[in-house]
């Protein structure tokens, strides 16, 4: 009787087991899709972030800001004046960013936009050959030229740049441009047509 309990008892166990190991292999594999996109030049890593931390940062460089583009400008100050240095490692978060105090375009990229998340400021990541910037969703802004993506403007944020301001010039030429990436989703936005005008 207790041969026949111990058999039982070392199914259920294994059972419980193989489950076990099958949701960490679901959790393993759904951390790999939100973290890692694929582009023509290989994978590019997300390492965005929400924090109470970025949210208190966010809105401590934008106190003082009536507009988005006032706060899209302050925070994008606070980046680019982050000494830039090239991380042959995978992209520091932005708490690591912050930490460090140095970064490359994938740790400050990583930083900027996760702080603009923090203050509900539609933005996406340009991924382009060697590099990646930031895109931001902002009114009309007189005189500066923007990235229209299905007809909608967004202008390019250059966060290796120090100092840089919103709507920087595209260094790229439009195919160039491999991928455009909704970073808390990790998805490929689906564009019809892109233009810089």
């Amino acid at each position: 009787m207790s041969s026949k309990f111990s058999h039982t008892l070392s199914k259920a166990v294994l059972g419980i087991l193989a489950l076990y190991f099958l949701y960490l292999f679901t959790q393993v594999i759904d951390v790999v899709n939100r973290r890692h996109v694929g582009t023509s030049e290989g994978t590019y890593i997300n390492n965005t972030r929400s924090s109470a931390e970025l949210k208190t940062l966010s809105l401590k460089l934008t106190e003082n800001c009536t507009s988005n583009e006032c706060r899209v400008k302050n925070v994008l100050d606070y980046v680019t004046n982050i000494p830039y240095l090239i991380n042959n490692f995978t992209a520091h978060s932005p708490q690591e960013t912050i930490q460090q105090n140095f970064g490359d375009c994938d740790d400050k990229s990583n930083l900027l936009i996760s702080l603009l998340h923090e203050l509900n400021i539609e933005s996406y990541f340009v991924l382009v050959p060697k590099h990646i910037f930031v895109i931001v969703a902002l009114d009309n802004i007189e005189s500066k030229k923007a990235l229209y993506l299905n007809s909608k403007p967004y202008y390019i944020l250059e966060s290796t740049a120090k100092d840089s301001d919103i709507g920087f010039p595209l260094a790229y030429k439009l195919n160039e441009i491999s991928t455009i990436i909704e970073p808390f989703e990790n998805k490929e936005l689906d564009i019809n047509n892109i233009e810089y005008k």
